[in-house]
């Protein structure tokens, strides 16, 4: 019963910082030791307790108001829910569970204030090594894209959005726990790796921009096949990177030469020689392409300098780089602010409620009605946020639960009961280490944990593994026909996102264009924004194709502004690159003006309080390019740029119009969520 209590506690235990840390496992185990004694009073009426149960899964899914990171101690009082109907009836008149479940929960916090900071080293360099195999892979996936014929596009966006979504969350991860730590070398020295890998997103971004201008003929293919080659090759070396950044410490990395040529990416100012001819107009856009490709092996070169000490310390102050973590703290506002129908947050919390209600009361039905709370456990890991998630978890938790049945009958043929312990306490780490990676395989650990738990609680009890599958069945069935009660289908909040993205894309712009080197932290924070808010509607589209076909949103016209938006938010960061390597070059009084008009049409047109979009003149067919190279006119290019990015933000202002008029009448959307 004190393990049960631990366990409860330890949902809440997932890299971060010691203080986080240890304010989310007290707060998981308060949670989960009320609900304990809330089940405790309300044992001799199956009435109270069927009801009790849907008011804890309640409240519980009410903390993801908090959002993602209230996750963990969202579940922890209905797994203590459900360790307490474990009980058998000789232990449930006394009060005796409740103090063990209160000692198991304590002694869990104090094993997590004292190894959390022990962790803290670990911690950080896993999450820059995660960081820094999710950039390789977006690498890689955005030279699948460049490769991909116009008939293949399909097939590949699903995947490149995956990335860029799976990127951003370990992006988040590795500040919170880098940008908070305190100072030392080896925390200097893995900060400024992952500045650069955020740098190095920056510069992928705006290597996809003039390529669409080459066509698709023969030599244009070339050309996209090249610098996709380049991008794998930058992928495989940020991965090799990655993989020598745990493995050894910093001398030993600066003592190793092959490590260091290892790690070196493959250059890129020959990689386009030969495959237009000098006559070729279009010759002229490819040492733009080369210049772009060479910042991004530049990019990882520092990435790989910064692990290996040899590098610059990151550009800003810890002061400021903590202006980049996620606040640690819990504030009430966000709680009002989701407790409205309109609220996915609290239709979901209804709708787990009611599922949990409805499961225990049909367990009770159930000729093995005696684990009435393995039917409620199946359908509280089950039913999740969005329809996605709850497919995904009903198949693997049904695949997961057979697999984990069957090896706990291999466990029960061996009659050791140390052995059971140790597969207990083997089951609840792997099930906790893999919920956000595997489900299955916490499904099966998770299987493993609750057989062997209920057996350790009562060794007269029988392994019930019959009763196990047939509930995860029923439980899996109930939580899918539950996912449509009160859903919270993406198109509900799509409204509100697009606003979001155009508000953060119009602050960006509005920092891009603004040669001040002293808005540095500024525009890396309204970078991120515009980041954070395309990645939420991508999000949005990618759970969207698995909802019913009559209210999935419209994908085309959301992929539209989607493409246009991060094509503008390429143009403004390479602009804002070229201010910063060459200022002498372009910052003559023209430039400056061509800025500021085209920051004031960017404010107009990305702006959907007016009724009307103003008008911008889309130019009739690409640019004419410029008589000179980039390097030898930057201010030609420059204004060309500014042009097009003004283009592209009618682009995606028309497109995000488009799509609201999809979603319904625009105003009303707005007012409704």
């Amino acid at each position: 019963m004190a393990t049960g209590g631990a366990v409860c506690a330890s949902l809440a235990d997932v890299p971060t910082t010691p203080r986080g840390a240890a304010r989310r496992v007290l707060a998981a185990a308060l949670l989960a030791w009320l609900a304990s004694a809330l089940v405790w009073v309300a044992q001799s009426n199956p009435g109270m307790m069927g009801l009790l149960i849907g008011l804890i899964g309640f409240a519980g899914m009410l903390t993801m108001a908090w959002g993602p990171r209230a996750g963990p101690i969202a579940f922890a009082p209905i797994l203590a829910t459900i360790f307490a109907l474990t009980l058998p009836s000789r232990l449930v008149s006394s009060a005796e569970p409740l103090a063990w479940t209160a000692i198991g929960c304590l002694a869990y916090l104090g094993w997590t204030v004292a190894t959390a900071p022990l962790l803290q080293r670990v911690y950080r360099t896993r999450a820059l090594v995660a960081a820094l195999d999710a950039t390789a892979q977006l690498l890689r996936s955005r030279a699948a894209l460049l490769e991909a014929a116009p008939a293949q596009l399909e097939h590949a966006l699903p995947p490149w959005l995956g990335d860029e979504s799976r990127l951003a969350e370990r992006l988040q991860a590795a500040r919170d726990l880098l940008f908070s730590a305190s100072d030392s070398a080896r925390v200097r020295r893995e900060t400024a790796a992952l500045v650069e890998a955020i740098d190095v997103r920056d510069l992928l971004l705006a290597s996809r921009l003039d390529l669409d201008l080459l066509g698709d003929d023969a030599p244009a293919r070339a050309v996209r096949g090249r610098v996709a080659g380049a991008l794998r090759g930058f992928g495989d070396a940020l991965e090799r990177i990655a993989a020598r950044a745990p493995s050894a410490g910093a001398r030993a990395l600066l003592d190793d030469e092959g490590a260091k040529a290892h790690a070196r990416p493959p250059r890129a100012d020959a990689l386009l020689d030969g495959i237009l001819a000098a006559a070729d107009p279009r010759a002229l856009l490819l040492p733009a392409f080369v210049a772009r490709l060479e910042r991004l092996r530049g990019g990882v070169q520092r990435i790989g300098a910064a692990v290996l000490g040899t590098g610059e310390p990151a550009p800003l102050s810890r002061e400021q780089l903590r202006l980049f973590a996620a606040t640690e703290s819990w504030p009430l506002a966000a709680l009002r602010a989701n407790l409205s129908l309109r609220s996915p947050v609290l239709r979901h919390a209804i709708r787990m409620g009611l599922a949990l209600t409805a499961a225990y009361f049909i367990a009770l039905q159930l000729p093995w009605h005696a684990h009435p709370h393995w039917l409620v456990l199946g359908v509280a890991v089950v039913l999740r946020g969005t329809l996605e998630q709850t497919l995904a978890r009903r198949n693997d938790r049904v695949s997961g639960t057979v697999i984990g049945c069957l090896l706990v009958m291999l466990i029960a043929q061996l009659h050791s009961p140390a052995l059971m312990l140790v597969a207990f306490l083997a089951g609840v780490g792997v099930a906790h280490a893999f919920v956000t990676v595997r489900y299955r395989v916490t499904a099966i650990a998770a299987t493993v944990m609750a057989l062997l738990q209920a057996h350790l609680v009562d060794p007269q009890a029988a392994l019930a593994i019959f009763e196990r599958l047939a509930d995860t069945v029923l439980g899996a069935a109930l939580a899918w026909a539950f996912s449509y009660v009160l859903p919270s289908w993406e198109r509900r909040t799509l409204p509100r996102q697009i606003e979001r993205a155009l508000v953060a894309l119009r602050a960006y712009a509005e920092h891009a264009l603004r040669s001040d080197p002293q808005a540095g932290v500024a525009q890396r924070l309204a970078r991120r924004a515009a980041y954070d808010a395309l990645g939420t509607i991508a999000t949005s589209l990618r759970s969207s194709r698995f909802e019913p076909r009559g209210v999935r949103p419209p994908v085309v016209e959301l992929a539209s502004m989607l493409d246009a938006a991060q094509r503008l938010m390429a143009h403004l960061s390479v602009i804002r690159m070229s201010l910063a390597l060459r200022p002498e070059a372009i910052g003559r009084e023209s430039s400056t003006a061509a800025m500021q008009r085209a920051n004031q049409q960017l404010q107009l047109v990305l702006d959907l309080a007016g009724d009307t979009a103003p008008t911008v003149p889309a130019p009739a067919g690409p640019l004419p390019l410029p008589a000179q190279s980039p390097q030898e006119d930057p201010a030609a290019w420059l204004q060309r740029r500014l042009r097009i990015a003004v283009a592209d933000a009618g682009a995606t202002r028309a497109a995000a119009e488009a799509a609201l008029d999809a979603l319904g009448p625009r105003r009303a959307q707005l007012q409704r969520t």
